[in-house]
């Protein structure tokens, strides 16, 4: 085997390798210029050399250089041959004589795939912000600089060419890839076959990508691929979209092509059966019909004139927002009054003859601070709150905007700061200090003394003092309460980094304690009340601080009493702590609420709040923990310490379970407390006919609840509704009471049909996320979802974004396997449940059509927990539809 000098001595190996492997025929594919060739030797037949492609010879070639053409063909495959003519020696050796079934096989050393999914990779990047004609400027002006003498530019210089010099390795594979697709062999291209391949290569489509893919894999172009390079393209392409569960069952999902495609165990498919496959639609996408539908129903409403839109953009609005708007109108009145009437009352004071109107603006300014400074701390009197939601008020107050009001009264109080020290320390101070000495006596004497105070004293007195000190504190703690500060938006140098994060903002704003002392001294020693009827700071604040107070006290002994066990703990992929703990005696909650939680071995001040996963009806209480500050990354190690790794068989995650356990090993594990239940946006979802639950990564959690109840409520049903049933055979069996069994019948129907409109009758779950791992975190449910929901009640749509949207050549093979895995097994092969995973961030505009088209004239209930920029979206589409459609959607945003 040292040479293939001619096709006689590779049919002699050919010959040699079948009789000791004992086959029927073993096949060899060459490459020929112009046209694919195929090789196989069979015991009863000599070489065999026939085109597969149809193509026919030039009639001016002879035979004899033809068989040379084939000659050296033959030669460039002599070590490949030699390597696998011994892995078949070495194996017929190891059968000792026994059959093997003779089947046609292929095997390369080498796949493409690497080589492909990287440049389709590269040709995106490349591309993805250029139309051609963009593309086609720089290349042509690059051409020009680096093209040769004669015209052509070089295999070499095609990356730079194209935009790609970094990359020249597959540069030159896309170029290869490209010069077979025009069925020639060439090392250089002219102006006009690379203004060819620029059209070739800024089409996006999924049809041009895919095709541009393929044609990289089948390096020789004899269209078939091995399930070696299948599992091999599965792996690169589970990469590409950050998918690793599924690269750790790259094996067996190629088997599952391979059996698809390859029924009769040939070794091989053909790249045309797999690009066929890849090009079927889906069934995952089912919003196109949907936004079809939409736009013909947009686009039949007429155009109004510019007033009567406005007036109806107007009455949308109030329709919406009618709780919001006569809340913050009477707000923004009642300021209004304040400042009015203390405006004029000073108006008519001896000081404002030498003061003038900066002494109103001031005394108004903060007659309204007066205010805001009671009203602030009573959307944060959380216990109040959340009793007043099941009360009659909330047909008319909107307690879900708690925490948005709050924000609210404190850009109020911000606003009554600035006018109250910016008319002091610029205007009325500066009169006071350069008054003439009449003026002063006739005036201010009385409230001032004898010596008139200077400047510096009237900064360093106790309203001075006072004054100065709260600003600081409230100007601190409303910057750390801010986006940037809180999250760690912004990062600071050490060790001003220390000043960021949820512990300076927690810390900062109990601050305010301070701020309340420091306000009743203040308006106790002011210049210019000296009876205590004037002084009315403390009549403004007295309720509510004492509500506060009470809140705080109840919210301390509560939480002694609820030191709860933990039952089970497991830290799921993407740092994600779950915790199953007892419930205390009592503890009644609503899917959608949520507590706090408090780990005394962190901190005894800290508590944080978490949406409650359990289902109110479950035996146990549950939270899921996503680590993304010091305090949750504080927790996720004090409980991987205590934790056990997984035994063998179970998935590869850390747990703890002390179900089973005595008192000392239930007491390895970190103590913590609760507090709560509170109130929610979500625990209103049974006012609503149908739900739409939007969830972002962690943000799924107070959703999860809800779906456990509507789950547990079907579980009920059943249990009940065949226990009537047994019932009414009893009856009709036993009594053979026709009449009076009809009446009981139909008493039962009522009762099962009122039982059904209590409640939401249809769910949509939406859950976006960017980590396959997520999925494990609530994969039980959603499997006992899938298996109990007969009816399709719950409706559930799991959206992975670090996949290519679906369409993109690039997940195309994930869309496949998908389809296939979930018809053969029933399982999804992102999430490993009974929901299919849809691919990129999902279409909103034809969720909600979707949804719509579904539930015409239906009353949807939209909650959403997670990033405001989508909040807005969300928000903008519910006004949209609600303007043009009969089915009214009220959106819902989680607040913490």
């Amino acid at each position: 085997m040292a040479q293939a000098e001619n096709p006689t001595s590779i049919a002699e190996v050919l010959r040699r390798a079948a009789e000791q492997a004992d086959l029927h025929y073993i096949e060899l594919t060459i490459e020929q210029e112009g046209s694919p060739t195929h090789a196989a030797y069979k015991p009863e037949s000599p070489l065999l050399v026939e085109s597969l492609s149809g193509q026919a010879k030039p009639k001016s070639k002879p035979i004899s250089q033809e068989l040379k053409q084939y000659s050296q063909e033959l030669k460039q495959y002599s070590q490949e041959l030699k390597a696998e003519f011994k892995r078949i020696t070495q194996s017929a050796s190891a059968k000792l004589g026994s059959k093997i079934v003779g089947v046609k096989r292929l095997s390369r050393q080498k796949s493409g795939a690497e080589g492909a999914l990287h440049g389709l990779r590269f040709i995106s990047k490349a591309t993805e912000d250029s139309d051609f004609k963009t593309l086609w400027e720089s290349a042509a002006a690059r051409f020009d600089r680096l093209a040769s003498a004669d015209g052509l530019l070089s295999r070499s210089d095609f990356g730079n060419c194209i935009g790609m010099k970094d990359s020249k390795e597959f540069a030159g594979q896309i170029f290869d890839a490209l010069v077979r697709r025009r069925g020639t062999h060439s090392d250089a291209i002219d102006k006009h076959q690379l203004h060819e391949f620029c059209q070739q290569i800024s089409d996006q489509s999924f049809d041009a990508r895919l095709k541009i893919f393929f044609e990289m894999c089948d390096k020789n172009a004899d269209g078939m691929i091995s399930e070696e390079e299948v599992r091999e393209i599965i792996m690169l392409t589970a990469s590409v979209n950050q998918l690793s569960k599924l690269e750790e069952k790259a094996q067996e999902y190629a088997a599952l092509i391979m059996e698809e495609l390859d029924p009769n165990n040939r070794g091989y498919i053909e790249l045309s059966l797999l690009e066929e496959l890849l090009r079927a639609p889906s069934s995952c996408d089912g919003y196109t019909g949907y936004s079809q539908n939409l736009s013909q129903a947009l686009s039949s409403v007429s155009k109004r004139s510019r007033i009567r839109k406005l007036s109806q953009e107007a009455k949308y609005f109030l329709d919406e927002n009618w709780k919001r708007a006569w809340v913050v109108a009477l707000w923004v009145t009642v300021m209004a009054g304040l400042f009015a009437w203390k405006f004029l009352q000073y108006r008519q004071r001896k000081a404002f003859m030498v003061m003038g109107y900066c002494l109103c603006m001031s005394k108004g300014g903060a007659e309204t601070l007066k205010l805001n400074m009671a009203l602030v701390l009573l959307p944060v009197c959380r216990n109040m709150i959340t009793w007043l939601r099941s009360t009659g008020l909330a047909a008319i107050i909107p307690f879900d905007d708690n925490i948005n009001f709050h924000k609210t009264i404190a850009g109020g109080i911000a606003m009554g700061v600035l006018v109250h020290v910016l008319s002091h320390l610029l205007c009325d101070f500066p009169r006071l200090t350069h008054a003439n000495e009449h003026d002063y006596e006739e005036y201010l004497q009385m409230y001032f003394g004898n010596k008139r105070p200077t400047y510096v004293d009237l900064l360093k007195g106790v309203v001075g003092v006072t004054g100065i000190a709260m600003v600081i504190l409230m100007a601190v703690a409303f910057l750390l309460a801010t986006s940037w500060f809180r999250r760690k938006s912004i990062r600071l140098p050490w060790p001003l980094d220390r000043v960021t994060g949820f512990n300076a903002f927690w810390y900062s704003h109990h601050s305010f304690a301070i701020v309340y002392v420091l306000l009743i001294v203040h308006s106790w020693f002011l210049y210019l009340n000296k009876e205590w009827r004037q002084k009315t700071t403390w009549m403004y604040i007295a309720v509510p601080i004492i509500l506060y107070c009470g809140e705080r006290i109840l919210r301390a002994l509560r939480a002694g009493r609820y030191t709860v066990d933990i039952l089970k703990a497991a830290i799921y992929p993407g740092n994600v702590l779950a915790l199953h703990m007892t419930k205390p005696r009592r503890f009644k909650y609503k899917s959608g609420m949520y507590i706090f939680l408090q780990c005394p071995q962190i901190s005894t001040f800290q508590w944080h709040p978490f949406s409650i996963t359990s289902a109110p009806d479950d035996e146990h209480i549950s939270v899921h923990i996503r680590t993304s500050g010091d305090w949750t990354q504080e927790m996720r190690r004090l409980f991987s310490e205590k934790m056990r790794p997984p035994p063998i068989g179970m998935s590869g995650l850390l747990r703890a379970d002390n179900r089973c356990c005595d008192e000392r090993a239930k007491s390895k594990l970190p103590e913590l407390r609760i507090d709560g239940p509170y109130g929610a946006p979500a625990q209103n979802h049974k006012n609503y006919d149908v739900l739409m639950l939007i969830g972002i990564g962690i943000g799924a959690t107070p959703f999860i609840s809800i779906l456990k109840d509507m789950l547990n409520h079907m579980k009920f049903q059943e249990r009940k509704e065949s226990m009537s049933c047994a019932k009414i055979d009893t009856l009709r069996n036993l009594l053979d009471l026709e009449q009076e069994f009809q009446g009981w019948s139909r008493d039962f129907q009522a009762k099962k049909r009122k039982r059904e409109r209590d409640g939401p009758t249809r769910a949509f779950f939406y859950w976006v996320t960017r980590e396959q791992g997520s999925f494990e975190w609530f994969k039980g449910v959603m499997n006992e979802i899938a298996e109990i929901d007969h009816n399709a009640v719950i409706e559930m749509h799991n959206y992975l974004t670090s996949v290519y949207e679906e369409g993109d050549a690039r997940s195309a093979l994930i869309t496949m396997l998908q389809e296939l895995n979930h018809a053969k097994n029933g399982l999804d092969i992102v999430s490993g449940t009974r929901v299919k995973t849809h691919f990129a961030r999902p279409n909103w505009k034809g969720v909600f059509s979707k949804v719509a088209s579904k539930n015409k004239d239906a009353r949807i209930g939209v909650f959403y927990c997670g990033p405001l920029i989508l909040a807005k979206e969300l928000k903008a589409l519910t006004h949209e539809f609600n303007h043009r459609m009969n089915t009214k959607f009220e959106f819902h945003k989680e607040n913490f």
